[in-house]
């Protein structure tokens, strides 16, 4: 029997890397619901701007999801100001792509920490505070690369891997709690993020408006395995019972093998360029000299 679908109207919902893209469309798509919305990013200046065009109250604020305890004050501030949470959608990630053996130490830690801790901290701390309040929804935005290995993309699909296997034991964990958790894993999404990847010949990009709308369908029937579109759910199925030299033959022929690995780098550029100074600003702070007492302490 089908479940009735839940109203969202004036359900609190905080939305990390919701300055842009799919967190963006996300939070237009709750508020036309009459949902109550919180966007944290990590530029703020971006996350005010955002707020302040989506209107209906949204929130802006600044968010670093790697800082745990930046993080606890984002869910902190979203409550103190519009109420308990109900939702929190860890949307925020990066995908800088190449050859494995090419990526840099710091651009390996800096997918992990954000694509990875980011949602490990959002997710325990969004279920502390539904916890208190006797349930909640906990999204967590993977990837269809997820549930496959493309080349150029090594360690971003070793993240998204981690993403749906972390969403599925807590899923288990928190089964009749009143917590309900879904996962999401759209194809390439036209967003900048996705800008210079080619279409693969059987699934063509989505738009961060199609994430938006089966996100929201999420909530409102408890759904926990969302791809996008759900046609590439089929093809993920069956490529886990097939024979390896199979699944290799139908990926080749789609093309779906030359979507991180063939870029458009001039199309790509802008992200391409924004991801350098990230990365570059975590290797900086990563091999930075360490206080004295630190120093002391080692020596000790």
């Amino acid at each position: 029997m089908a479940r009735t679908p839940r109203s969202l109207a004036g359900r609190v919902v905080a939305i990390t890397g919701g300055g842009r893209g799919i967190g963006r469309a996300t939070a237009r798509a709750l508020i036309a619901e009459g949902a109550r919305v919180a966007i944290g990013d990590i530029d703020g200046a971006l996350a005010e701007r955002t707020a302040e065009q989506l209107g209906a109250g949204t929130l802006g604020l600044s968010l670093d999801v790697t800082d745990r305890a930046g993080f606890a004050g984002f869910l902190d501030q979203v409550e103190e100001d519009l109420g308990s949470l109900d939702v929190v959608i860890n949307n925020a990630g990066i995908m800088p792509i190449g050859p494995f053996v090419e990526e840099t130490d710091a651009t390996a830690a800096r997918l992990i920490d954000i694509n990875l801790h980011g949602v490990i901290f959002g997710s325990k701390l969004a279920i502390e505070h539904f916890s208190k309040h006797g349930g909640g929804h906990l999204v967590n935005i993977a990837s269809t690369a997820g549930k496959t290995g493309i080349p150029g993309g090594a360690t971003y699909c070793a993240t998204k891997h981690a993403v749906v296997g972390l969403s599925d034991a807590i899923r288990a964990e928190v089964r009749g709690s009143g917590i309900d958790v879904t996962v999401v894993m759209p194809v390439v999404v036209n967003t900048e993020l996705g800008s210079g990847l080619p279409d693969t010949r059987a699934f063509k990009r989505v738009e961060p408006e199609d994430v938006a709308d089966a996100i929201v369908d999420a909530l409102k029937t408890g759904r926990y395995e969302v791809f996008v579109p759900r046609s590439v759910g089929a093809l993920m199925r069956t490529k886990a019972i097939v024979p390896t030299i199979v699944a290799d033959w139908v990926a080749h022929l789609i093309k779906g093998d030359q979507v991180l690995a063939k870029p458009d780098h001039a199309a790509r550029a802008a992200y391409e360029a924004r991801m350098a100074q990230t990365i570059a600003a975590e290797d900086v702070a990563a091999n930075a000299e360490p206080a004295a007492p630190e120093r002391e302490a080692r020596v000790a």
